[in-house]
């Protein structure tokens, strides 16, 4: 793992010296010495290596990562350059050209939107190979926890967006006022069409941080093939 040494490191510096965190360091640490897993170990943390702290504006909640070859790269979501579009993604980007104008990319690499204060966080940060959520129930959640903690109490205003029950279930941590709270169905082809499409989550997150002074999002993804 590559170890974070941004801003993160002053809010979540404790949770490394925890007993439930010396056991998940052990078990990811047999995991990829036995087994084929993803994001590639020193990708793991990449959420916050390329959004530190004080530059959250967004919160985007997925599950785990993509468990295939050459897709999770350390973002929910986003899959690695030349790499097929995975089908939430496909529907993410058909809500953003409903509601922003934005047009569908040739990729789904979102590097870009980390780099502007959106935390892409999953809220297991690793998987084994072809083998989805094997990796649940072994401490990550209770890491990611305290991230979500953390981005919590900041002072300046943050836009969560909540997406399918298990990201709506974290919304009990969620109690500063400052912030905004945004609900719809998980964008998968099996519940987008309950309320994913037509929720305009990335018009209402830019009104709300243009409201309060603070730069809002691109979230147009550029093409990559000339």
């Amino acid at each position: 793992m590559a170890m974070i040494s941004n801003d993160w490191m002053g809010a979540i510096r404790g949770e490394f010296s925890k007993e439930y965190y010396k056991s998940l360091y052990q078990f990811i640490k047999n995991e990829y010495s036995t087994h084929v897993v993803y994001p590639p170990s020193d990708e793991i943390f990449n959420a916050f290596h390329l959004t530190p702290l004080s530059e959250v504006k967004v919160v985007i909640l997925g599950q785990d990562p993509y468990h295939n070859v050459g897709q999770a790269h350390g973002l929910c979501f986003s899959v690695q350059p030349g790499t097929e579009i995975p089908p939430s993604l496909v529907n993410i980007y058909k809500e953003l050209e409903t509601d922003l104008g934005c047009y569908v990319p040739d990729n789904g690499f979102l590097e870009k939107w980390a780099k502007q204060g959106v935390l892409l966080l999953n809220t297991v940060l690793t998987v084994r190979a072809h083998q989805a959520n094997s990796h649940q129930g072994r401490g990550w959640e209770q890491f990611t926890d305290a991230v979500i903690q953390a981005v919590n109490k900041k002072e300046e205003p943050v836009v969560f967006l909540l997406w399918g029950r298990p990201a709506q279930m974290k919304k009990c941590m969620l109690n500063n006022p400052k912030h905004l709270i945004l609900e719809a169905p998980h964008p998968s082809p099996l519940s987008a069409y309950r309320g994913f499409f037509g929720c305009r989550h990335f018009s209402k997150a830019n009104e709300f941080l243009r409201s309060h002074g603070i730069a809002p999002i691109d979230w147009q993804i550029e093409n990559r093939k000339k």
